[in-house]
């Protein structure tokens, strides 16, 4: 009798499972999101350069965890910098993690400061990351530093994530502490109101919960006279007709840093677009920034302060009746 697996595909640690098992875990798609790698090129790379051991689900559906994000996230820092993926493929997990580390190093500004703020962070000193943040402020102003400094520095605490130097821990201690100084700033504001001031509605996907892009970007605002109303994170779709309809906002600004699988941001932006097709969307965050999307006429990414000042010009001017 003909042995019937022969013709069966090969497949590395097929284990039953149910869908709890998989909690926390990341499917292909989620893979291309984090890292940028497209899940064709990453089947590739599997299978022509056993770049990872395949696991999959007992219905032979690939799934990774967070080892393997950290690697893949490496592997796409050294391929984005002219690295060939034979090459990297011929190194050992902690050769790709360490060069990646030496890469994002080699691209820091203002080294001291970061170092500086590095050192509070991993003893966990409050007292002394608030000092040294203090000091850049009242050197160079709170936009400035956000822009120069902090935003470069949460860049590289993700590569530090990579390694295992810094945990989930150091993140959202960091995080914290820059909410309540953005918040306190933004208390301390007076300004008047700009005289072809718009509507901002801020706010941040449902099943996000990182804020503190859209916390930031209500004190630009305000700074420049806007009108803001922030609904924070993990806000569900449905709830944001509850506001357009009762303050009419000219502009909905999100932020989405984390991929989502129950959100596309393409897919998201349109949604937003076809909901209110007479408002503009801006778009911000890890997850969209630097990606190549087809977007609606009214939907806008603001990657950087020059097209947040451009867009927030262009609206006074061409919304003004």
């Amino acid at each position: 009798m003909a042995n019937l697996t022969t013709n069966k595909p090969k497949t590395k640690n097929v284990v039953k499972s149910t869908k709890k098992d998989f909690e926390g875990m990341y499917f292909i798609r989620d893979i291309e999101n984090l890292t940028g790698i497209k899940a064709y090129t990453l089947r590739v790379w599997e299978q022509r350069y056993d770049i990872l051991e395949t696991k999959r689900t007992d219905t032979n559906i690939r799934y990774y965890d967070n080892a393997d994000l950290r690697f893949l996230i490496s592997v796409g820092i050294l391929n984005s910098n002219g690295i060939k993926i034979s090459k990297i493929a011929g190194m050992t997990k902690d050769e790709v993690q360490l060069k990646a580390r030496v890469f994002s190093e080699s691209q820091i500004k203002n080294e001291g400061v970061m170092q500086s703020l590095g050192d509070a962070m991993l003893r966990f000193n409050e007292r002394e990351f608030i000092h040294i943040l203090h000091g850049f402020i009242d050197k160079s102003g709170m936009e400035s530093t956000m822009f120069d400094i902090i935003f470069p520095f949460l860049k590289h605490l993700g590569i530090l994530w990579l390694d295992g130097s810094v945990s989930i821990a150091h993140e959202h201690f960091v995080t914290n502490i820059l909410k309540h100084q953005l918040y306190a700033a933004i208390g301390n504001l007076d300004v008047l109101k700009s005289a072809n001031a718009k509507k901002y509605v801020l706010f941040v996907p449902n099943g996000e919960n990182h804020s503190l892009s859209i916390i930031f970007a209500e004190y630009m605002l305000r700074v420049r006279g806007q009108k803001v109303f922030s609904l924070g994170e993990s806000v569900p779709l449905e709830e944001l007709h509850v506001i357009v309809k009762e303050v009419k906002p000219d502009v909905l600004f999100v932020s989405i840093t984390n991929s989502n699988m129950n959100l596309i941001p393409e897919a998201y932006a349109k949604t937003l677009s076809n909901n209110w097709p007479n408002l503009n969307v801006l778009l911000t965050g890890n997850y969209v920034v630097g990606k190549k999307f087809s977007l609606p006429k009214n939907v806008h990414v603001v990657a950087d302060q020059k097209d947040f000042d451009v867009y927030v010009n262009r609206f006074e001017v061409e919304m003004k009746f």
